[in-house]
Order: C-alpha cells, then structure tokens, then sequence
C-alpha cells in the first residue's frame, strides 16, 4: 500500500510474524486470498502421481506420449485463457470476485476429472480446472498486494507462493494416500474441489481490494478497509496517497483513448513494467521448474526407480523441499530485495541443472546389457524389436526401451546393474517379471547413478524456490501502474501459461527424441539467458511504496552491480556506473 517506508534494520519477516498477532485481520485475508496459490500448487503437482496410474487405466495414455503431455498441458491450456480474460475480470468485477469464479471453475474441473470414464472426458476436466488456476495466479497475489502494509507486502505475497508450494507438498502426500485406495488417480484429482469450495466461503466473509474500491468512486467502503490494516495514525496519510495516485490516473484516463496493446507499450513506466514483469514470468517456466513439478515421478523412473510408489514417495521429498523453499523466500525476499535473490536462485539452478545432465548422460550411456539368456527366460514374451535385431548382443536396457513403446526391461534377479531381458510391455509380462522379484523398467534404465539424480532434483529445487519461485508474482503484483494494473497482470500471467504450456508439451517429446541429458542441458542455457535478462531489465522494488515504483520506471537507470542496493531505495545510497537504456 502507499505510504512511508519502515526503518530498514526490522526484517520485513519479522514484522510479519509480529503483525499476525497485531493485526490477525490483514493474515487472515492474505491465508484465505492465497488458497487460490494452494490449488494451483495442488494441480501442478497431483497430475504427475496420477498420470502414473491414468497410464495404467487407459493403455492408449500409457503407449502414447503426446496423450500423456495433451493430459497435462490441457489445463495450461485453459490457464492461458484463464489469465487472458482474468486481467480484464480484475478491473471490470474486482479481485475479490475474480477469486471466486475461478474457484467456481475449479469445482467443476475437479469432479468432471474424478468422474471421467476416457481420456477426453478427462482432458475436458483439465480445462476446466486450467481456466480456474489462469484466473486464480493473478488475482490472488494482486488481491494480496493491494491489501498489505507496504513493508510486509513482499512477505504477505510469498505466502502466496508459499501456498502453492504447500498445495503440491500436500498433493503428493495424498497421492501416497490413496495409492491403494479403489479409484486411485480419480480420488486425487476429485480432493481438489474441497478447498475450492472453502475458499469460497472465506471470500464471501472478506471485502473487496480498497484499492480496486476507491479507483470505483466507492471511497468510505476502501477508508473502512484502511482502518482494518493500518494503525490508525497512518490511515489519513494511505488515504490522501490513494486519493492522490487515483486521481492522476482518472485525469490522464479522461484525456486519453481506450486502453490498447500500443497505448501501453507507449507508456514508459508500463513498457519497462512489461519487460520486467513478461520476462520474469517466461524464464520462470523456460529454465524447467514445471517440467520437475509436472513431471517429478516420471524423472525419478527415468533415474532408475522402478516402482511408482517409490517414485511417490522420492517426489514428495523434491516437494517438501519446495515449500520449505518458499518459507526461506518469505524471510529473504524483503531483507534480500528481489533483485539479489532471484539472481542468486538463478545461479544456484545453473549448478543443479549441469549436475542433473551429467548424471543422466551417465544414465543412459551405461544401462545394463540386454541378455539373450535372461530373455528366453521368459519364453514367448521377447520383445518383437528384439527378436527382429541384427545385432541384439549390442542391445542395452535403454535400447529395448527406446526401440518401441511396447519393450520393456525386466532387471536381473540378482543385482539390477546387470544384464537383465528386453520383454514385449504388458500386464502378464510384468507380473511374470516381479513375481520372480524382479524390478520392471518402463520408463528408465536400472542405475547406480540414480541417487546423483535425487541429489540435483533436490539441489533444483532448494535453488528454484525462493527466487525464481516466488520473485516474479511478486514483482508482478507492484511493477504496474495502478490503472493498468489489471490489464499487464494478465499479460505476464498470459506469457507465463503460454511458456509453461509450451515446455509440458515438449518435455516428454524432447526426452524421447534426444535424450534427457540433452533437455537439462538446453535449460542450462536458458538460465543463463535469464541471468544476463534479470541484470539488464529487472529493476530492484525492495521497500518502495507501489506510486514510488512507477516513478522509478520513469526515469530508471539499470544497476549492473546487483549486489549493491538500487539508487532508488528509500534506504540505499546513491550508486554510480548506471547505464541507461
């Protein structure tokens, strides 16, 4: 909110946990505003569980990829249409009831999928839920934003990270639960109408953003709002602040033509917003975090883990790991500053990611050999590719595999890492393959190098989380001018669903075509991109009121040395060597 800047030397973090006691009002709006960050983490990480056993239901899923990646990226899909339309619910109907249609569609997403009996009924499911998650990714934390104290806004809005990082920790906790349970996968997408439907009940008990009420004339309803959040000695001066940023832009609304692509990008301060916001967003999903979150127990079976039970239960570590990720950002990203953290997340993931594509390579170039006395073992269920090779003394496991969707690899009884059989990939074959106490491999090959693999995963994730995790939604929610707000929200939104689609929908294909070494490896140059993108555009908004932001994008000069704090903080000195754009 507007207003003063809070001495540097108490941690926004702190003064968080003691607001909570303080004022439990602003927590509790920001808890139930931030469900809408829970279900997107709920859906980000249960489709990957389930997809393991939708496989299993629906063999078509099961043999070919492009259903698999149409499963997932159905609901990014829908989210893209969501986020579209969702700036412009935003500023016509208010935050507060853009929140609950997108848990309206949610709900529905939830038991379409749960009931679905085919895979298109369950794609449509998909979409379902996409729109509700596209609608919910922005207004929550601009929801958030617009009704937090300016020294604990940061804080307030990583809660909203941090709830989604708790939605997929808890999505895979329920995926373990119900790994036994009649119906499986249909249980842990149908949960998910459940906090849909709480949230909106709390919403329905909360007010509407005093920002988005004052820009609508209704001034004593946003006043009201004020005296809840601020000590009543400062609630004059957030008032005449409101008062002032909204009536300049009623002035320059009432001279100027209908807002358009052009007319923004004509804008200083919201063409910089833009590429800091837009880019932020699309190097969030390009450098891999979705395809990890999507697709975390699929990557653990390529690793070598067999089981998808075990493959479960090593993900909810990568998840666990992820929320705990996002209670560090809470705590760094206002004594940090944004600008610093993301920078230093970045580098961290460039680290995980080249150890991720070592240990893969290492993977797939010394799978165990495939044994022609292992495989006639089993009599008539060799693998047809196998039968017809010209070399089969040549084949390894990641040959069989690779050879048709329909081998599989069933691992020596005796040590896993030697020569095992290359069997047609059935139900029959790989109960005769286990019932020998054999592990069946679909995905990926037996490997001693599988627990390097959990090691970059969890290295990932540590350094993805409370940077790159959390810093865009939050620069997003204060970069915008208030008028505008609104409409590049669900800009960036756009561009981050249309990114994040576009990396679900290539991950598997990409694995299968050249390697999944390869694709780690394309993310390393990615990030690096990234890096060099968040030095050159994203200025730092550390403690600065949302009116100061603007200003700033006005006349800013872009600080190389992102270590130093930016010229423009109400607590840093000035610095030199600034190049301008």
């Amino acid at each position: 909110m507007e207003g003063g800047v809070a001495e540097a030397d108490v941690s926004a973090f702190r003064e968080c946990l003691s607001l909570s006691w303080k004022n439990p009002f602003v927590l509790r709006l920001a808890l139930s505003a931030g469900i809408g960050g829970f279900l997107f983490g709920y859906d980000t990480g249960v489709i990957s569980g389930a997809l393991l056993y939708i496989r299993d239901d629906f063999k078509e899923v099961d043999t070919k990829t492009w259903l698999q990646e149409a499963i997932v990226s159905m609901a990014l899909a829908g989210a893209i249409i969501g986020a579209s339309v969702g700036g412009w619910i935003n500023d016509r109907f208010g935050r507060k009831k853009s929140i609950v249609v997108a848990d309206i569609l949610f709900f529905i997403g939830s038991i379409v999928m749960a009931s679905a009996m085919n895979p298109a009924t369950l794609i449509v499911g998909r979409v379902f839920v996409g729109l509700g998650v596209g609608m919910a990714s922005m207004a929550s934390p601009l929801y958030i934003s617009e009704a937090s104290p300016t020294r604990v806004r940061g804080a307030l809005v990583s809660l909203n990270g941090l709830l989604i990082t708790g939605g997929q920790f808890l999505s895979y906790v329920i995926n373990l639960a119900f790994t036994t349970a009649p119906g499986t996968w249909r249980w842990m997408l149908g949960v998910a109408a459940i906090p849909a439907l709480i949230q909106v009940i709390l919403m329905a008990l909360l007010p509407e953003s005093p920002r988005w009420l004052f820009r609508k004339g209704k001034e004593e309803e946003a006043k009201e709002i004020l005296r809840k959040i601020y000590p009543p000695q400062q609630v004059e001066d957030e008032m005449n602040a409101l008062k002032e940023s909204v009536e300049m832009e009623v002035r320059e609304a009432a001279g100027s033509e209908k807002v358009s692509i052009m007319k923004l990008l004509k804008t200083k301060s919201v063409r910089r917003g833009l590429y800091a916001g837009m880019g932020l967003q699309i190097f969030q999903q390009f450098v891999g975090i979705n395809t990890v979150m999507y697709y975390s127990p699929t990557i653990v079976q390529l690793a070598g883990f067999a089981s998808n039970r075990v493959a479960l239960l090593l993900s909810l570590v990568t998840a666990g790991l992820n929320a705990f990720g996002s209670i560090l950002s809470i705590y760094f990203i206002d004594k940090t500053g944004r600008r610093k953290l993301v920078l230093l997340s970045l580098c961290g993931v460039v680290v995980s990611l080249v150890v991720l594509t070592v240990v893969f390579h290492e993977t797939t170039t010394h799978s165990p050999m495939v044994s022609s006395i292992e495989t006639s073992h089993f009599n008539s269920s060799t693998c047809p590719s196998y039968s017809k090779a010209i070399n089969p003394s040549e084949w390894d496991c990641m040959t069989c595999l690779k050879a048709s969707p329909e081998c599989g690899f069933c691992a020596s009884r005796a040590n896993k890492v030697l020569p095992g059989a290359c069997l047609i990939s059935n139900e029959r074959t790989k109960d005769e393959c286990q019932k020998e106490e054999r592990l069946w491999y679909s995905r990926g090959c037996p490997s001693k190098y599988g627990w390097l693999a959990l090691i970059g995963l969890a290295l990932y994730i540590i350094f993805f989380s409370p940077g790159m995790g959390t810093v865009p939604w939050v620069v997003n929610s204060e970069i915008y001018p208030l008028r505008y707000r609104g409409i590049c929200g669900g800009i960036a939104s756009t561009s981050n669903w249309v990114s994040n689609l576009i990396v679900a929908q290539s991950f598997l294909s990409l694995t299968q075509a050249i390697g999944t070494s390869s694709t780690f490896m394309i993310f390393i140059f990615i990030t690096v991109a990234a890096i060099f993108f968040v030095i050159v555009f994203v200025p730092e908004t550390k403690g600065l009121p949302i009116e100061q932001v603007e200003n700033m994008l006005e006349t800013r000069s872009f600080n190389f040395k992102f270590w130093q704090t930016s010229p423009h903080s109400p607590e840093g000195p000035e610095q030199k060597h600034h190049q301008s754009l």
